[in-house]
């Protein structure tokens, strides 16, 4: 998604610019539903992601235990059906590589699986991350499917979360997205120490959701799975280091929400940043990419708190009531936070009043006590997909 924004960006802005997109699956954009409110995305680079959306939404709701609240602020789905399109209408066929995985990288070329080396001016290095060495925290991990029913489901706009189920393993909560009268996308996701997936057992829960809201399936369209990391602390020194003069963009740049994992707003900033440079110089690319990464991190510290309060002060079966507080706070607080963009009086408001956390375990974990985090280097690659939502780009 990351190196797709890019490349669509670089044709947009750049036209004299010659691209190579290379990626290492049969399609641009494997298999993913991106999401995004409308606020999330600056006013000046909107133009790069309007003409992806899948669909639009004017509002959405969230459930929880205690209540239900619709939200007024537009919500945006990108599938990576439309992402594909829109590369192939932007870029032409020899500016397109795919079934080609990268195994080296330099300031001024690369080298694929097959042997065959290319040479350029500048590499962006979009492939996401295997692992998150030296930093700690937890996962965002999820399957998705999307159904045709064989009625109409009834739903107008996206129930973002939903907790007012089960709660498994750490906070879960179900995602559900409308793109048809029959059509749904259904999502169970769960912020857990553990980033391994029980596919089955998901997709069991998903059938078990379906049911419950009286839906009865006619077909299975498409799945997915993902793990997105959710930080609360570390050094991220490992994640920009490699090649000089390679830029580094994506999720394997670090440029995620700490609390939330999602990559999509990062990614359409740094997108419309590179397109902008005076100088695509493959220097002056990996300078920049590399400073914009540090400052992410540093803007991020607010969140990282927040994720080792969540981690480490509520019990798994818990954690549901963080969210549960947070979502009775103001719609616009609620939009500056998910952008990034928290003000100083959002963040007071944030942790002032009776917290969701008990007070002591809460204190405990801001000063570095409370329940261990996990290390978001420690994956198990043979039980789950750790690409974290990114696609093997270049």
């Amino acid at each position: 998604m990351a190196g797709g924004l890019t490349a669509l960006a670089l044709a947009a802005r750049r036209p004299d610019a010659r691209i190579l997109l290379v990626e290492a699956g049969p399609r641009l954009g494997g298999n993913h539903v991106w999401s995004y409110f409308a606020s999330d995305i600056p006013a000046s680079a909107a133009w790069l992601v309007k003409p992806l959306a899948a669909a639009k939404w004017r509002g959405y709701g969230v459930r929880f235990p205690a209540f239900r609240r619709q939200l007024a602020s537009s919500y945006r789905s990108i599938t990576s059906d439309r992402l594909d399109a829109a590369l192939r209408e932007a870029l032409p066929a020899e500016a397109i590589l795919t079934d080609a995985r990268v195994t080296a990288v330099k300031a001024h070329g690369f080298t694929l699986a097959d042997g065959r080396e290319f040479r350029a001016g500048a590499v962006i290095d979009a492939r996401g991350a295997a692992s998150f060495p030296g930093l700690v925290g937890g996962w965002q991990k999820f399957v998705g499917q999307m159904l045709r029913l064989e009625q109409p489901h009834g739903l107008t706009q996206p129930v973002v979360m939903d907790a007012n189920l089960r709660q498994h393993e750490g906070f879960r909560f179900v995602y559900v997205l409308p793109f048809g009268p029959d059509r749904v996308f259904v999502e169970d996701t769960y912020y857990a120490a553990s980033p391994v997936i029980d596919r089955d057992v998901l997709v069991g829960r998903i059938a078990d959701y379906a049911a419950a809201q009286h839906w009865t399936i006619a077909e299975v369209l498409g799945e997915e799975q993902g793990v997105l990391p959710v930080v609360a602390g570390g050094d991220p020194a490992a994640l920009w280091a490699g090649p000089a003069g390679v830029a580094r963009i994506g999720v394997g740049a670090g440029l995620f929400h700490p609390l939330t994992g999602y990559s999509l707003p990062m990614a359409v900033r740094m997108a419309a940043m590179i397109a902008d440079l005076p100088d695509l110089a493959g220097a002056a690319i990996a300078v920049a990419c590399a400073e914009r990464a540090r400052r992410h991190w540093r803007g991020g510290a607010y969140y990282r708190l927040l994720t080792r309060m969540l981690f480490g002060a509520s019990t798994p079966q818990a954690r549901y009531k963080v969210f549960e507080r947070f979502y009775r706070l103001d719609a616009g607080l609620i939009e500056r936070f998910y952008a990034g963009r928290s003000t100083w009086r959002d963040r007071l408001r944030l942790v002032a009043g009776r917290p969701p956390v008990p007070i002591g375990a809460a204190l405990r974990s801001l000063l570095g006590g409370g329940v261990p985090l996990a290390r978001l280097d420690d994956l198990d690659r043979t039980h789950h997909p750790a690409r974290a939502g990114e696609e093997e780009d270049l």
